[in-house]
């Protein structure tokens, strides 16, 4: 597996492999502190795509000024290892002057889903998630990007705007990966003391009793929400960012949960935020 540092080098790397008759590239963003769910990713593109590059980089831009950009996990030795034993070719890890040169003054931004769900109570965080995915697909030129269901107002915000800007790359959307109790897979569990680590079951319980309700028939919003506020009125050192019934594609409330739709809840478990989703079967 080969590392690259430069944005020329990845699509070098990408045009010379694409080149080859019948090879396609896929893509895996991750911003590290790689776990079972980005190794699910990785696996995905390597079964649906002839070569896989797997980026690391903690993007600034999509922390706001009191978030953990200066904590977040950064492990790429790890990294590295866990990306080529699933099937990586080349992992991107560039540096920050790379991605955002001295000057930089472009930015993307998908209006309306951007200020919604996390991008409501995370002001510009779909801007700085935007922007450097774009950077991301416009460097690497892949045929297929995967990213997970946990991100899933994240990939909402990326299918509009690669729909949007004609980017060519299909959005490939991998379940969410979760521990065997049931909590969902993501880089920041670290930051959970074992009594927050217990608190922390509280999203994961919200889901799967709105998952019971939908089996039993309830398609009602105001019902759904009402039973998922329940739940997170056992645990109340657990506080709510929100918790939703909205179109997967527009992030907008609905009134009735019909296939396809997106629960989703976000909540701060100490000083960690966590989010968790379900689509309505």
């Amino acid at each position: 597996m080969e590392i690259v540092r430069t944005v020329a080098e990845l699509r070098a790397w990408s045009r010379a492999e694409r080149g080859r008759a019948g090879n396609t590239v896929g893509l895996v963003p991750t911003m590290g502190a790689l776990h079972a769910g980005h190794a699910l990713l990785i696996r995905a593109a390597a079964t649906g795509c002839g070569q896989v590059a797997v980026s690391i980089f903690v993007n600034p831009t999509q922390f706001g000024p009191n978030e953990d950009y200066a904590r977040y996990p950064r492990t790429f030795e790890a990294d590295c290892a866990l990306a080529e034993a699933e099937g990586a070719h080349v992992v991107f890890a560039p540096g920050v002057e790379e991605m955002y040169p001295a000057g930089a003054a472009s930015f993307v931004e998908v209006e309306g889903l951007s200020d919604r769900l996390d991008g409501k109570s995370r002001p510009g965080h779909f801007r700085g998630v935007a922007t450097v995915v774009a950077k991301l697909l416009i460097a690497a030129e892949p045929d297929r990007a995967y990213f997970g269901q946990k991100d899933a107002a994240q990939v909402a915000v990326l299918r509009r705007m690669v729909a949007d800007l004609r980017l060519g790359t299909g959005v490939v959307v991998c379940p969410i990966v979760r521990e065997p109790d049931g909590l969902a897979l993501s880089s920041r569990n670290i930051y959970l003391n074992a009594a927050e680590r217990a608190q922390a079951l509280t999203l994961s319980r919200a889901v799967r009793e709105t998952e019971a309700r939908v089996a039993a028939g309830e398609r009602r919003a105001d019902v759904l929400l009402a039973a998922a506020r329940a739940v997170f009125a056992e645990e109340p050192a657990v506080r709510v960012d929100y918790i939703e019934l909205v179109d997967w594609a527009t992030l907008e409330p609905v009134s009735t949960a019909t296939p396809g739709t997106l629960f989703a809840v976000a909540a701060w478990v100490g000083a960690t935020r966590l989010i968790d989703n379900s689509i309505v079967a």
